[in-house]
């Protein structure tokens, strides 16, 4: 089952989790009867920006653990569990794919489970926790471009029935949050304005280079690995992709939850 379609997720607050307020949560509740109606990919392969690490690692493991990476939250937080099958051998043609493409060294971690930028989403999305599931790190030292050519080497997983889904966030200044009443900030909507533009305008170098392209791109992104995932969705869908904002709504006056499916054109 080939697919040719590839997704950008953002995740927002870990309160996802649990917090019925919150638009998103309940797009992303209504994925397999509204979004993604196809049948269930073979595997999942999900870009966290949770992950962050000096070199490409997957992990490899028979079966993922529930990592519970946040911290002062409310204690029903800590008991959500989702414990989806691990894919070792998606794992295996991930780290095959990356060295095939000129990336020189791809880690295995064989004890790591899902952090809470893969299990959040992904326990709204497919709740029966039945698909593997591989994560991806990001390198947060890197660039907009590296990660882009990091899902362009990944293209060939589509043909193989692997779902591939970055999830990190349109926006994702913590020191900037406001109250759950504030208004949206003018500086964090043109930065997603732009991103919408740009995406959908089929833009991807501008978004590639984001930095000197977008307006307050250090102040939407004081640290890029939240964007990161956006890039290797987008390159792994390749050039001539289409890209559709299927999810906008915000939080806390800045942050996104702007959300995007790539159609490849093959």
């Amino acid at each position: 089952m080939a697919i040719a379609e590839t997704f950008f997720i953002s995740h927002g607050s870990p309160t996802l989790s649990i917090d019925d307020s919150l638009p998103a949560r309940h797009f992303l509740k209504s994925w397999e009867q509204k979004v993604y109606q196809k049948e269930k990919p073979q595997a999942i392969l999900i870009i966290s920006a949770h992950w962050d690490t000096k070199l490409p690692s997957v992990n490899v493991v028979d079966r993922n653990d529930t990592i519970h990476d946040f911290y002062g939250f409310p204690k029903q937080m800590y008991e959500l569990r989702y414990t989806p099958p691990g894919a070792p051998r998606l794992a295996k043609r991930v780290k095959e794919l990356l060295i095939g493409s000129g990336f020189d060294e791809v880690v295995e971690d064989k004890k790591r489970g899902v952090d809470h930028g893969a299990w959040v989403p992904l326990m709204l999305m497919y709740p029966e926790a039945d698909i593997p599931v591989c994560q991806l790190s990001v390198q947060s030292d890197r660039d907009g471009t590296y990660h882009y050519n990091m899902g362009k080497a990944l293209a060939p997983l589509r043909q193989e029935g692997v779902l591939i889904i970055g999830s990190g966030s349109a926006t994702h200044n913590l020191r900037a949050l406001g109250s759950s009443d504030s208004s949206i900030a003018p500086w964090a909507q043109q930065f997603d304005t732009w991103l919408k533009d740009s995406l959908i305008e089929g833009r991807y170098e501008d978004v590639n280079h984001y930095e000197v392209k977008a307006p307050h791109a250090k102040k939407a992104h004081p640290w890029p690995e939240h964007f990161f995932p956006l890039h290797v969705a987008m390159g792994a869908a390749g050039d001539s992709s289409e890209a559709k904002l299927i999810h906008q709504s915000w939080s806390l006056g800045t942050l996104s939850y702007s959300s995007y499916q790539f159609t490849a054109a093959d």
